[in-house]
């Protein structure tokens, strides 16, 4: 670089294509697994799909996943133990939601290396998403 700066490689946000990208990307999904049958067969998911402003949660998922990328965006929601605590969510239905990001995905064309990091991302919360049966 010319500029005497050090050349850094950009963020996984910045190679997601910002915001914008982001956006697009999450409002496809958020729509996928909210119309999922998958997950919409556990009474409780079903119920919170149907109290929430979908608008709402796909903002909230924006903004997380900019925040998650390395964005300049700050998450402002509840903690994803908070959120999903009382869901009973099975490992069947952790299973149907990454097949709808699966799905975006393929829509979107993410590259591998980018599906890469945002499955490490999203593995990370399984532990706070997934009720865990003895």
């Amino acid at each position: 670089m010319s500029d005497g700066q050090p050349n850094s490689s950009p963020s996984l946000y910045e190679r997601l294509g910002s915001v914008y990208a982001i956006a697009a990307v999450v409002d496809d999904f958020i729509d996928r697994v909210m119309d999922d049958p998958r997950l919409n067969a556990n009474p409780r998911v079903d119920e919170a799909h149907h109290r929430v402003s979908r608008a709402g949660f796909k903002y909230l998922v924006t903004e997380m996943v900019c925040w998650a990328t390395g964005g300049p965006q700050t998450y402002t929601g509840r903690s994803m133990r908070d959120s999903h605590a009382h869901l009973g969510i099975t490992e069947g239905e952790w299973q149907a939601f990454l097949d709808d990001l699966h799905q975006t995905f393929e829509h979107f064309a993410v590259p591998d290396q980018e599906r890469g990091e945002l499955l490490a991302i999203v593995a990370s919360t399984k532990g706070d998403i997934v009720e865990m049966t003895a």
